[in-house]
């Protein structure tokens, strides 16, 4: 579930979202009836605005904060552990060989439209994911088949062992369940037909708006009608939290969660997540072609500072993304700071007088406030960093045309090693922007897909960590906690480490 960019977007379809009508919000605005909510609306404040809603094609975790409440996957991971559970799907079971997954589906769901899900709305989607190489395409590269041997069952057929099938199909709305026929009958960047406990209903310039489905297949929701808004600057959110003009954030400035949690005028709630943040440089562009240039930047960061500057205490230095509360959590950091190995390194590579250009967001202001200290680090070894912020929009097709020097953003809702590895490193990944390319490491991740046993696995991930980090391919810096809050009215909202913002379960008193 990844959500901050995972690949380009077209800016096009900002502009579609901006013209989309809006309604009046007049009585024949459908809400959900007894069952599907009944607390009001509930009106939360998110950072950037989607840049699509088609959960195929967008790679931008604004929109999956919609998305989510929205579409359903076959299975989903539960809030507490992020093990897998079932959602659209009501069991599973694997072939003794491990070749053929058999997903039973549940026979009470119906689409927002009105129709009901079978098994041939689940071989739509992937077979759409797949055979038009959409965003999440490269998570099937060992599926030969995906077939309905009847309404209520689907089988994936591989050809390979897939040991994380299970987070392919139900890590994030990625893989989100779409009806037959779905991207003909509608424009999905604009619209929706999914199974979730809210419909989409409004999408604006300035915000967006969910309506309770009154058919939802689960207990919820509880509220009529959910409103996103778009406010990006933190103090600006938190303002509007805190004089009631909305109810939840998750754009909170991180200097102000102590003081918050000890005030008692909103609830501020922080959890370690399965994130990570980093810097890549462009390897197609010189002198960051240059191993030694690669690793001077490495070794003049002062990564504490910045994981301060982040989030003040709230994050954690981390030279290998994968967080240490996970099994797969791999203890090797060989950068330590060291200023005048840094100039050695770029004298040795006769590199002097070196700007770089670092792509920032100010919609992800986090970004701004720690490219300002790598800016500050970089100066003392000769490195003049200019700080280019863009708009989400034009920062992810930047990103996809290679139109950087360096760029610094962050992956979410990460489970699985693969998601935290495989498409930003292997050479062909449909993630790897910075263009790195090394055989060995390909192997190592080809075969940790594959492999079966958890710790030979885990070998195999540590292994390809190791190379990924020495090339600095990404230069990871830390990892975040989720910090989010909420007013006194809000009751049966879940911090989640994934960032997952389900408002299936929330009521307003």
């Amino acid at each position: 579930m990844i959500r901050t960019p995972r690949a380009s977007a077209l800016a096009a379809t900002v502009a579609l979202l901006a013209a989309a009508a809006c309604s009046d919000g007049g009585d024949d605005v459908p809400v959900g009836g007894e069952e599907a909510g009944s607390g009001g609306t509930f009106v939360a404040a998110i950072s950037a605005q989607p840049d699509q809603l088609d959960p195929h094609q967008t790679t931008a975790y604004a929109s999956f904060q919609v998305l989510e409440n929205v579409y359903d996957t076959l299975v989903v991971p539960n809030p507490d552990d992020l093990t897998f559970e079932p959602s659209l799907a009501t069991d599973w079971e694997t072939s003794e060989d491990g070749l053929t997954w058999t997903f039973t589906l549940r026979d009470d769901v119906t689409f927002h439209d009105g129709s009901e899900l079978d098994s041939a709305d689940v071989v739509y989607t992937f077979r759409r994911i797949i055979d038009e190489e959409l965003q999440n395409a490269y998570r099937f590269a060992t599926v030969e088949d995906v077939r309905a041997p009847d309404p209520t069952t689907v089988e994936f057929v591989l050809s390979e062992p897939t040991p994380n099938l299970l987070d392919h199909v139900g890590s994030y709305k990625g893989v989100a369940i779409l009806p037959e026929g779905a991207a003909e009958d509608l424009d999905l960047a604009t619209e929706a037909n999914g199974t979730g406990p809210f419909r989409l209903e409004d999408v604006g310039a300035d915000g967006i708006t969910l309506t309770a489905f009154e058919d939802y297949w689960g207990e919820g929701p509880g509220v009529d009608e959910v409103e996103f808004r778009f406010i990006s600057e933190p103090t600006t959110a938190l303002t509007a939290l805190q004089t009631g003009e909305v109810h939840w954030t998750d754009n909170v400035p991180a200097q102000r969660v102590e003081e918050l949690q000890g005030s008692g005028d909103v609830t501020v709630e922080t959890v370690p997540s399965v994130d990570y943040w980093y810097m890549a440089v462009n390897f197609a562009r010189p002198p960051f072609d240059r191993a030694e240039v690669r690793e001077a930047i490495a070794l003049a960061l002062d990564r504490e500072a910045i994981a301060d500057a982040a989030q003040f205490g709230l994050a954690r230095v981390n030279q290998t993304a994968i967080p240490e509360e996970s099994f797969w959590y791999h203890d090797y950091a060989p950068y330590e700071r060291d200023v005048d190995a840094a100039r050695d390194l770029l004298a040795e590579a006769g590199v002097e007088d070196l700007t770089m250009g670092l792509m920032v967001t100010d919609e992800y202001p986090e970004t701004v406030e720690v490219a300002q200290v790598i800016a500050a680090n970089l100066e003392e070894v000769g490195i003049t960093v200019d700080i280019q912020t863009e708009q989400f929009s034009t920062w992810l097709d930047r990103q996809g045309a290679g139109d950087f020097d360096a760029f610094l953003l962050g992956w979410l809702g990460n489970l699985d090693p693969y998601g935290y590895y495989h498409s930003q490193h292997v050479c062909e990944g449909e993630n790897n922007y910075q263009g790195y390319c090394d055989p060995e490491t390909d192997e190592l991740l080809e075969r940790a897909a594959t492999e079966a046993d958890e710790d030979a696995r885990k070998e195999l991930y540590d292994e390809a960590a190791e190379r990924i980090v020495d090339a600095n391919s990404y230069i990871y810096l830390y990892n975040p906690s989720v910090v989010q809050a909420w007013t006194d009215e809000v009751s049966g909202y879940e911090l989640r480490p994934d960032r997952a913002i389900n408002l299936e379960t929330v009521t307003l008193s």
